[in-house]
């Protein structure tokens, strides 16, 4: 079986993901009258569950929108214990190592995950669980916020495989892991 960690994600030149009052209204400074999605169907087609951070996860529930996703999500937390009750059917919390976390995914016959959430993908990124990166770039410095990438313990290489460029402003670049 063919086991992918995917991140799909935004980030400002700067390379933020949110701006420094945690906010993400920034996403949308390029106007997009005919709501296309820069890929993100194709992706989300390709994938068979979402990992998401607790945070990430807490950002989502706090939208005013109907519930966004139509896959399995997974929500990484050591602290949280229990996910609100409008949400079990909606989630699972899943607890341990990065690892542990990950083969307890598998066995539930989940293979090709979009890892979503900063914390959680640079925790990925540092134990080397990341297969594939497609960021996309909104034109704007934030100046500060949080990071999409963090200090590894040792280098990544990636290879470019493609970058598309959307409302004749947003650049989206896609990476693969090479191992």
């Amino acid at each position: 079986m063919n086991k992918t960690n995917s991140v799909f994600i935004a980030t400002s030149i700067d390379g933020y993901i949110s701006d420094k009052n945690d906010e993400l209204d920034w996403l949308h400074y390029i106007p997009n009258p005919d709501s296309i999605d820069m890929g993100y169907g194709k992706f989300t087609n390709r994938i068979d569950a979402i990992v998401m951070g607790r945070t990430t996860f807490e950002t989502v529930c706090g939208f005013d929108i109907a519930w966004p996703y139509k896959k399995p999500l997974f929500v990484l937390s050591n602290t949280l214990l229990e996910l609100p009750e409008s949400y079990k059917t909606k989630a699972e919390l899943v607890k341990g190592s990065l690892t542990e976390i990950l083969e307890q995914i598998h066995k539930k016959g989940y293979h090709r995950l979009y890892i979503d959430g900063g914390t959680t993908i640079q925790s990925f990124l540092n134990e080397d669980l990341i297969d594939e990166l497609v960021i996309t770039t909104i034109p704007i410095l934030l100046g500060g916020g949080s990071r999409l990438f963090a200090e590894l313990t040792h280098e990544l290489k990636f290879e470019h495989v493609e970058s598309k460029e959307f409302l004749n402003d947003i650049v989206q670049s896609h990476y693969k892991r090479i191992r």
